[in-house]
């Protein structure tokens, strides 16, 4: 059974080298990780603000942030796409992590 994740895997790998006059996520990959590194780290602010006028917000605002949050994942995943990964390691990472005391796993870690 294919999942959301797996057909969006798909359509990214197929775009990936496409023309990137006709494609968004080509034109991503043809300008290299930093480009992507910066699309991500927009989303990532634009989600954070997004999120502060949900908490007190109206249906308007609670949409607004599930709109840059799928924006935020979009670009993730063309971000471990253009790193020759996809969401399967991180869907097996927090299957890993399930289970495991937040502050233990946080522990374990090996990068500070």
């Amino acid at each position: 059974m294919s999942t959301i994740l797996d057909q969006l895997d798909q359509s990214l790998a197929d775009r990936r080298h496409g023309d990137a006059d006709t494609s968004y996520v080509a034109g991503l990959h043809q300008r290299g990780l930093n480009k992507i590194l910066e699309k991500v780290g927009e989303e990532s602010v634009e989600t954070i603000l997004a999120a502060r006028d949900a908490e007190h917000g109206d249906d308007q605002a609670r949409q607004a942030l599930i709109s840059e949050t799928a924006d935020l994942w979009f670009h993730s995943l063309v971000m471990l796409s253009h790193l020759g990964l996809d969401h399967r390691s991180v869907l097996e990472e927090l299957a890993r992590r399930q289970g495991i005391s937040g502050l233990e796993e946080k522990a374990s870690r090996t990068d500070g």
